[in-house]
């Protein structure tokens, strides 16, 4: 069942045949970050920079996997935008709601941060390995002491969420499911940078 529905999708499309277009929301990801952090940070400007794709993650195409190693791409199934693209909104939206900045500026921008946080590797991916299916999506996050001109830390972020149904519908939510989790870990895991600075916390 689940083979012949993701076959189905890739077979050569006909020209009558509709495009279904997908976004990524911010569902759960306004969770704060741990109020333990240091008040002062919130004082802080931070510069976030344009999220960079995994390699033939770069396009609109949903990917999904059959096997290990090998991508697939949904024929009739695509996303509103590039997943970097999406997600830039969606990592913002997220940092300011944690308290922690008096304010996050994404790039390109002529302001000189006192943070700045890069993302890079984002790969959003509905894996058929087992059943259910389920969506991984992985993120490596990196913040900088602007002013200290020091790397603070860095990291790799995973999430995987089971797909309510076995169809590239089912990958997308749960896509955002996941989108929420990585997004809360990566605001904790800044809160806690931020409160250990200085150390070797990150």
């Amino acid at each position: 069942m689940v083979a012949y529905a993701v076959t189905a999708c890739v077979l050569p499309r006909a020209a009558d045949t509709p495009i279904h277009t997908f976004v990524l929301t911010h569902e759960a990801a306004d969770r704060g970050a741990d109020g333990r952090t240091v008040q002062a940070s919130a004082q802080a400007l931070l510069v976030v920079g344009v999220p960079q794709a995994a390699a033939g993650f770069e396009q609109p195409r949903m990917a999904y996997v059959q096997r290990p190693l090998e991508v697939s791409y949904y024929a009739t199934h695509v996303w509103i935008d590039t997943p970097s693209r999406m997600l830039t909104p969606l990592l913002l939206r997220s940092l300011e709601t944690t308290g922690l900045w008096r304010v996050v500026v994404p790039m390109p921008t002529t302001l000189r941060g006192d943070y700045q946080l890069d993302t890079s590797g984002l790969m959003i991916q509905q894996e058929f390995l087992q059943q259910p299916s389920r969506t991984r999506v992985q993120l490596r996050v990196q913040l900088t002491d602007v002013k200290a001109q020091r790397v603070m830390g860095a990291r790799m972020f995973e999430a995987l969420e089971p797909a309510p149904t076995d169809d590239a519908y089912g990958g997308v939510l749960a896509a955002n499911r996941a989108v929420a989790t990585v997004l809360t870990g990566v605001n904790e895991w800044v809160a806690s940078c931020l409160r250990g600075t200085g150390k070797d916390v990150c």
